[in-house]
């Protein structure tokens, strides 16, 4: 399998694994072991046992009301995905819109690094 196929594959099963709200199996299969997050709010998150303890903490912490996801945006070594979702806070019962571009880096055919891209403004 060549490199554009293995991304375009990762890429497409992963926007499909997201609209499914199937996270964590998208994690599970798809990220490498060694995998890097890295988010605006300087959060960088290293390992996949850190990538699944913050996806835990989102679907404890956050109720999905609605969600949109668009791509993948191959390039590269890379593609994007847009995400957009209407969530709630639960302790705060606050209601949002939340919009995020993610970039992510295949190697192996597995995630290695993924990149979030979203306004912290209020």
């Amino acid at each position: 399998m060549s490199n554009t196929t293995s991304l375009s594959t990762v890429g497409e099963q992963l926007v499909a694994l997201c609209r499914a709200g199937s996270y964590g199996e998208a994690i599970d299969t798809l990220y490498a072991d060694d995998v890097v997050t890295v988010e605006p709010c300087d959060e960088r998150l290293e390992g996949i046992e850190a990538v699944r303890t913050k996806n835990k903490w989102w679907v404890e912490n956050f109720g999905l009301h609605q969600s949109d996801v668009r791509g993948p945006y191959p390039h590269d070594d890379r593609f994007a995905v847009v995400f957009n979702a209407e969530v709630t806070h639960r302790s705060s019962n606050e209601r949002n819109s939340l919009d995020e571009v993610g970039v992510y880096t295949v190697k192996d055919s597995k995630i290695v690094r993924a990149e979030f891209f979203y306004s912290t403004a209020g």
